[in-house]
């Protein structure tokens, strides 16, 4: 096979999954809405099962819908025939995958779920099929043809399905009302979580450890309260403790290249006047962007009375993953 047959075969694949997707829009109908509402409306969960490749799309549906306040799960077809239908409530709403319809293991379930008076949601290509025809509700998944020469392997109709699954996810998600808090409470960890969560009091420096000199101090004072701290700089602040300036080391070495003697300069005269602030109530997040907006590496945080009680350092963010990538 060709190089150019390797890239034409690569873009036909991109292309009848696009076409796919694309027609699904005509999907998106009452039945949509229904399902919607008779989800948003339960008191139990969104319980998923498909055979095979359904089953893994189904799985993907779940993590979506549980990962922005819908709790669902996944149920095995042949696990649940054998003990696992335990799994279900009446309260639930189960949703059936199967682009025929016709998947025996779930036809062997619909007697079983008619018993537990659940509403029943099918996912599938065959409106007139076994599934369909039982189930309350009906999402039409068909596509034109599979990404696969054969027509045979589940490419396009499992990328459609999921397409489907991700449209109910975020219809859901709106009608819920679900913030980017209530996003970041289910995300605590990784670099999502925390830049949706993670406070700048949380990380900052604090306490005798923010390098802090008086105005009136010498450039030396300066130097070694810099070096001390290793921060990269220091506030400067007036007799009652508001903040006055910042000094960095930038601003050192620049210092030092225009003048052969810094004797009797104090932090005052060589300080950068009104440095950029925050509160400690901000995210860290806004704080990173804060620095990359103005290219500083170094934050002063304040109080209410404009005195330092932290500072950030810009690697120190990077270093917890804050920046989008």
């Amino acid at each position: 096979m060709t190089v150019d047959k390797i890239i034409q075969a690569g873009k036909e694949v991109i292309r009848i999954e696009a076409e796919a997707v694309a027609n699904l829009i005509n999907s998106i109908d009452n039945q949509f809405v229904k399902a919607v509402d008779v989800i948003y409306n339960s008191k139990g969960r969104v319980v998923f099962s498909g055979m095979g490749k359904s089953g893994l799309i189904a799985r993907k549906i779940v993590a979506t819908l549980n990962s922005t306040g819908t709790a669902a799960i996944y149920l095995h077809p042949t696990d649940a025939l054998h003990g696992d239908l335990g799994m279900v409530r009446k309260d639930d709403v189960v949703i059936l995958i199967s682009k025929s319809g016709e998947t025996e293991e779930l036809v062997n379930l619909l007697p079983m779920f008619k018993r537990l008076q659940v509403v029943l949601i099918a996912m599938t290509a065959d409106p007139e099929s076994s599934i369909s025809k039982t189930c309350d509700i009906t999402l039409n998944i068909a596509v034109k043809e599979e990404a696969c020469p054969h027509d045979l392997v589940p490419t396009a109709s499992t990328t459609a399905t999921l397409a489907l699954g991700d449209a109910l996810s975020v219809a859901l998600l709106q009608k819920n009302g679900f913030t980017a808090e209530d996003f970041a409470f289910l995300h605590p960890g990784g670099s999502l979580g925390k830049r949706l969560s993670l406070k700048i009091s949380e990380i900052m420096t604090k306490g005798d450890n923010v390098p802090s000199v008086n105005e009136e101090a010498s450039i030396k004072d300066a130097i070694l309260e810099i070096t001390s701290k290793r921060l990269g700089a220091t506030c400067v602040v007036n007799q009652n403790g508001i903040l006055k300036g910042i000094i960095t080391d930038g601003d050192l070495r620049r210092l030092l290249e225009k003048s052969l003697s810094i004797n009797g300069l104090k932090a005052k005269e060589i300080m950068t006047s009104d440095p950029k602030v925050l509160e400690q109530d901000y995210l860290a997040s806004f704080a990173l962007q804060q620095m990359e907006n103005y290219k500083i590496t170094s934050l002063v945080i304040i109080d209410t009375e404009k005195k330092p009680v932290g500072m950030i350092h810009l690697h120190d963010l990077i270093n917890l993953g804050l920046r989008q990538r």
